[in-house]
């Protein structure tokens, strides 16, 4: 049973696709920003077996967040909810049709190793926090297990000192609860094989996303305690919800 609940799994991905994918280069066409991308992660993460429940909600005006980062799934069931564009490692653009699909949801594209580009990287990231589009950032900069943290990598959150405009960042934790360990991506598994893995998959996913409590980035000295208090409150929801989390650390 496991490839035909892939390649139906598939099929469904294709049709919403082609579903949403009309409409979008009409409101393209005539230069306004279009709402399809959102719909169409919505969709897509039903189409693989994803149930998003979302507990609390995004902060008013204009919001940056930060998740945990477990699976390509946090992207389907985050931006499907809110409406989010995501940073993401400039590899993913040079991914076939993925790639694409990234560029239409105003994913701003980052290299973590090419150092002398970062001031335009973060040239970027200030340009996407202009458009009025909540946009989210994975510092763990890889995905994890899902019951404990990686440090958080502060660099990109420099653009918040000042913001190009008031933004106020909100935590976000992203919980799969007992089917994490089906769901993880880490190691060095492929993201082919990934991908099929979760198609095989028996049964419903549900997928709770919490948005935690937001905070003024002014209230921060600097990067670094902006990204221990964003890690510190996902921690502590981690624990809360008996997943076994990090010690707070130090963000490197």
């Amino acid at each position: 049973m496991a490839p035909l609940r892939c390649a139906g799994r598939l099929v469904l991905l294709a049709s919403v696709l082609l579903l949403c994918l009309i409409p979008h280069l009409g409101w393209r066409l005539v230069r306004r920003r279009s709402p399809w991308p959102s719909r169409f992660l919505s969709l897509a993460a039903r189409a693989i077996g994803a149930r998003v429940i979302l507990e609390g909600h995004p902060a008013q005006g204009d919001i940056f967040l930060l998740a945990n980062h477990v699976s390509w799934i946090d992207i389907l069931a985050l931006g499907g909810a809110t409406g989010t564009a995501f940073v993401s490692k400039d590899g993913v653009a040079r991914w076939p049709v993925v790639g694409w699909l990234a560029a239409q949801n105003n994913t701003v594209f980052v290299s973590r190793e090419r150092r002398g580009g970062l001031s335009g990287q973060m040239d970027a990231l200030r340009s996407a926090l202009t458009g009025h589009q909540p946009v989210t950032l994975f510092p763990e900069g890889t995905t994890g297990d899902g019951e404990t943290l990686l440090p958080f990598k502060p660099t990109l959150l420099a653009t918040l000192f000042p913001p190009p405009r008031p933004v106020i960042i909100q935590p976000v934790h992203i919980d799969y609860g007992a089917a994490v360990g089906d769901i993880a991506w880490v190691g060095d598994e492929p993201a082919v094989g990934n991908v099929l893995r979760i198609l095989r998959r028996k049964g419903r996913l549900p997928v709770t996303i919490r948005f935690l409590s937001p905070f003024d980035p002014a209230t921060c000295a600097n990067r670094k305690a902006m990204a221990a208090l964003a890690r510190d409150r996902i921690a502590a929801s981690m624990a809360a919800h008996h997943r076994s989390s990090a010690p707070p650390l130090p963000p490197v």
